[in-house]
């Protein structure tokens, strides 16, 4: 029996979406407001999902103590109230699409948990607007 156990995090940040490699022209007609050279700002919700079997012993998944204490020290302190295209490393060379950011979330989150777990990540960039990514 494998059961999905999830916390609810969130974080504010700043970015603006855009390639050094495109003319400002082509930036503003791909990216539109979000290509703002002045950055522009979202408070990110984010679900992380563990899924595995029940511990015998503990009746747990997954203490969801632990989970709490791995999301704050490996996303909300690492990305809560940055500009995340100039203070947090992997968008230094990568756009920070929420597509993106959910997959960075995930790598940074994938090497704390047991090999035996599976993790999803939801970003929610809007209420209306929100990522899934697995690790596929």
């Amino acid at each position: 029996m494998r059961v999905k156990v999830s916390r609810k995090a969130h974080f504010n940040a700043a970015h603006r979406l855009y390639r050094k490699d495109w003319s400002d022209e082509k930036n503003a007609e791909i990216f539109g407001k979000c290509n703002n050279p002045h950055f522009h700002g979202h408070n990110y919700e984010l679900e992380v999902s563990v899924t595995g079997a029940i511990d015998p012993e503990t009746g747990y998944v997954i203490d969801m103590k632990d989970l709490k204490y791995l999301i704050r020290e490996q996303v909300e302190q690492y990305m809560d109230h940055k500009n995340l295209n100039e203070q947090v490393e992997e968008f230094k060379t990568l756009n920070p699409t929420a597509e993106n950011i959910a997959v960075v979330i995930y790598n940074r989150l994938r090497p704390h948990l047991k090999e035996s777990l599976d993790l999803e990540v939801v970003l929610y960039e809007t209420p209306r607007n929100f990522v899934t990514y697995s690790g596929e």
